[in-house]
């Protein structure tokens, strides 16, 4: 919610990388376990990130969106990783990365305002529900003390709700001098919620360091930027980044190319600068929907259905592809356009994050995915959980 008070104080405190800050002692947080969500807006195509290259009707389909794909390196007999994902190929040969095909939420339209608003929400209808999932995982976390933080200009709708969330952005604007903090610090001691929102600015601003960002487009120090804000006992343990621009209707092959490549470079940054705790920490990369099998008629693809999803981290049991392959044929296309799904976005996100931090199945599911039959998913959404390494003793309450 952005009220006169957050207003003023994004204004004076958030001005991103402007501010002159004071040493500050940090606490602990009651979690070791790290989640950072990319949302990859704009619907990317994951039959460009992992090409089915075994099916034989793939390339059939795709025509010359497809060329040279079949040459390259078969992850695993099937399908083929887009050559500009280096970096995580690499996770994938190390067994950090690990691959979710044919996987979609329970949205069979195609809007990406609410298709969305669903994946952020976590609801089942768009706009029905006001919080996002990862806020509402807040609560599920040990002693309520993990920082949650949006490296973004604002809070996106999967971080808002009643637990406290907070937003860094670097910024073009000159620093502000040790005497104007001083002066937005008297000015706002005597009231607890801006002092308290002035103190969370400066410690994220602190944790940042002396970036030398002025915005979030250069992909290598978004990810450096936002490994500092996460490393050490005193990072953010749940952190929400967007990737904008993979609504590829026109010129596919060099558009999906360009931000599968920044997107690639912000991760590998990312797992560099996590160091020693890059093996905490769970990635999940994931889309509002997928794109049609066949290419238009301006060499691009339109709104679809299934698409592909990415785990990535220490602590994943990588190396492998989950997909229940529908095929390409005609008659097992989605109205006979789209990558038929076979798996559960919502399933595989809460079975994840419950292995992750140690969270009972369907305690997560309904919690953040509330309004579905977490009953009749238990056993979908067990066998998600085994995606990643799981925790001693699992949260049922």
């Amino acid at each position: 919610m952005i009220d006169r008070r957050n207003l003023l104080l994004r204004s004076a405190a958030l001005g991103g990388a402007t501010l002159l800050m004071p040493t500050m002692a940090l606490a602990a947080a009651a979690t070791d376990k790290r989640l950072l969500f990319v949302l990859q807006r704009g619907a990317a195509d994951g039959l460009a990130t992992l090409a089915p290259v075994g099916d034989p009707d793939f390339l059939r389909r795709r025509d010359r969106l497809a060329d040279g794909v079949e040459d390259l390196p078969k992850l695993d007999g099937f399908f083929a990783l887009h050559p500009a994902f280096e970096n995580i190929g690499g996770l994938y040969r190390d067994g950090q990365a690990l691959f979710v095909h044919a996987v979609a939420t329970s949205y069979r339209e195609r809007s990406h305002f609410d298709a969305q608003n669903l994946l952020e929400s976590g609801g089942t209808e768009a706009y029905a529900v006001r919080d996002g999932w990862l806020n509402r995982l807040l609560g599920l976390l040990p002693d309520g003390g993990a920082r949650a933080l949006a490296l973004s200009p604002a809070v996106p709708l999967a971080l808002q709700g009643q637990h406290s969330v907070s937003s860094y952005a670097p910024s073009a604007l000159p620093e502000a001098t040790g005497n104007m903090m001083d002066r937005v610090a008297q000015l706002y001691r005597s009231d607890p919620q801006l002092s308290g929102l002035l103190d969370e600015a400066l410690r994220t601003r602190e944790m940042a360091g002396d970036t030398q960002l002025k915005n979030l487009r250069d992909a290598e120090k978004t990810g450096e930027l936002a490994a500092s804000l996460m490393r050490g006992p005193e990072g953010a343990r749940i952190m929400m980044v967007e990737s904008d621009g993979w609504d590829s209707h026109a010129g596919q092959r060099f558009q999906f190319n360009q931000q599968a490549t920044r997107l690639d470079a912000m991760l590998g940054a990312y797992r560099s600068g996590m160091g020693v705790d890059w093996n905490d920490t769970l990635v999940l990369v994931a889309t509002e929907f997928g794109r049609t099998v066949a290419r238009n008629g301006t060499d691009g693809t339109d709104h679809g259905t299934a698409g592909a999803a990415m785990l990535l981290g220490g602590s994943v049991a990588g190396g492998r592809v989950l997909a229940d392959w529908p095929g390409l044929a005609a008659k097992d296309l989605y109205e006979e356009r789209d990558l038929r799904p076979t798996r559960s976005l919502e399933a595989v996100l809460a079975g994840a994050v419950a292995a992750h931090f140690g969270i009972e199945p369907p305690l997560a599911m309904r919690t953040l995915f509330p309004d579905r039959d977490a009953q009749a998913e238990e056993g979908l959404l067990r066998s998600q959980s085994s995606i990643v390494r799981p925790q001693n003793g699992l949260r049922s309450s």
